[in-house]
């Protein structure tokens, strides 16, 4: 077999960790050029004529149909083994589409793109999510997600600085988007690297293969019924976004240096949690689900300092969401099931993710106490389920 010829490139744990800091620099290009785009979405779709509702609604479907897409994508990668493939796709779809949101003159043009990126998100996830356990069984599971979701974040972070600098030289947003064409590029260019270097990803898991089992456990729906709920009471940034130029807080320029800031604890809080999740389990997640339910009554009735706070507790969560439970489901499916998993439960993690920016949105026209109370509540249901995975045997 070809895996087995080049068994040795696989064999190292020092091979692992190579291939899951290409990946996390992958993810790292990427990153600036999406999490950049996202930083000014929200206030773009103001200026083009959306209200409240709608850029509640956009960001809230666009993550449905990303999400959603995903239970296909995995499903797909599982059956034909073309996880390179698909991944190469979903990437090229997900980062060509920033760049010509400068081209967009109507709110609805802007939503189809934006859609568009997530929906190539959706392809490529789960087969590199698949790509990445086999490498995490060598690294640690915890480990391995929390550094690539930290190179992530370092991206995700650097993406709205790099915005943040073109609106305070007066660029505008057209220029913001077009400027993320050439992280895209160079995001495309080490993933073909990381293609040619191991072709054979499995090949790291190769040692602890599973029988393949056609019912999933019944710790992974408990573990998906708590998480969807933690996505349910999520506010998306381009509604905070919204908020914070409607009520003026702080200044266009201040909006993604904001979403900067959350992005630099996503990744310091991955690294720590990804650590402590290799040593004490899901109780981990718990904590940061306790931690991060108090961003929303910060960020939509603080002012400038109160709501820089918020952002930093929204990170804290979206660090643990992006880590631990990518590295959680990895411990509870077998490897020949894995992108199927990964893929059922991002589709879960994206219905409801939808349907709690849908009605969020909706209560921010109506009621900001009644959003504020929806989000909190929301998160803190998902700690009795979290308590229960936990009792579960691995």
């Amino acid at each position: 077999m070809e895996v087995t010829d080049e068994g040795n490139r696989y064999n190292a744990k020092g091979a692992a960790l190579k291939f899951v800091i290409l990946l996390g620099i992958v993810s790292l290009f990427a990153d600036m050029t999406y999490e950049g785009a996202r930083s000014i979405t929200g206030p773009y779709l103001a200026i083009l004529g959306a209200s409240g509702t709608i850029v509640g609604i956009v960001a809230g479907f666009g993550e449905l149909i990303g999400y959603s897409l995903r239970l296909v994508s995995g499903y797909i990668s599982d059956r034909t083994g073309k996880y390179w493939t698909i991944t190469l796709l979903g990437y090229g779809i997900n980062l060509l589409a920033v760049p010509l949101l400068a081209l967009a003159g109507r709110w609805e043009i802007a939503a189809l793109l934006m859609i568009a990126e997530r929906m190539g998100k959706a392809i490529r996830t789960p087969a590199r999510d698949a790509m990445l356990s086999h490498a995490t069984a060598k690294t640690g599971r915890g480990w391995g997600f929390g550094l690539h979701e930290a190179m992530d974040q370092i991206g995700a972070m650097l993406g709205p600085l790099i915005v943040a600098g073109v609106l305070y030289f007066k660029g505008g947003y057209q220029s913001s988007f077009a400027i993320l064409l050439m992280p895209a590029l160079l995001a495309l260019s080490v993933l073909a690297v990381a293609r040619l270097l191991y072709p054979h990803p499995r090949a790291f898991e190769a040692g602890s293969v599973k029988p393949e089992s056609k019912v999933f456990p019944k710790v992974f729906w408990l573990y998906l019924t708590a998480v969807a709920l933690i996505a349910a009471g999520y506010v998306d940034f381009p509604l905070i976004a919204y908020h914070f130029k409607r009520v003026s807080i702080v200044s266009d320029e201040w909006i993604p240096i904001f979403y900067a800031i959350a992005m630099g604890v996503d990744a310091l809080a991955a690294l720590l949690f990804g650590r402590l999740f290799d040593r004490i389990g899901i109780s981990i997640l718990i904590a940061s689900a306790l931690i991060s339910s108090l961003f929303a009554p910060l960020v939509f009735l603080g002012g400038f300092y109160f709501g820089l706070l918020g952002m930093v507790l929204w990170g804290i969560g979206m660090g643990a969401q992006e880590s631990i439970m990518r590295a959680a489901v990895a411990g509870m499916v077998s490897m020949d099931r894995r992108g199927s998993a990964y893929g059922i439960f991002n589709t879960g993690y994206g219905i409801f993710w939808f349907l709690g920016s849908a009605l969020m949105g909706i209560l921010y026209d109506i009621s900001i106490p009644s959003l504020i109370v929806f989000s909190v509540l929301a998160q803190l249901a998902s700690i009795p389920l979290l308590l229960l995975v936990r009792k579960e045997p691995p």
